[in-house]
């Protein structure tokens, strides 16, 4: 039997906390920033946590056969 893999494009995307909570980088703070207020800006700054039913398809993804 081969082994599981990982999803590589959600392990670029996603991180798992020592909690085992998902997080993952806000979207809209790659490039065009100058003309997003202060405000918009400083609220995008910090990770997401993912919660509910999507977090655990994350998770499994990221961890195969855990």
């Amino acid at each position: 039997m081969p082994k599981q893999k990982t999803h590589k494009g959600i392990k670029k995307r996603f991180k798992l906390t020592a909690s085992g909570k998902v997080k993952h980088r806000k979207a809209f703070r790659g490039h065009k920033l100058s003309h997003k207020s202060s405000k918009r800006r400083m609220q995008l700054r910090d990770d997401n946590v993912i919660v509910g039913t999507a977090a655990k398809k994350i998770a499994a993804a990221l961890r195969p056969g855990a």
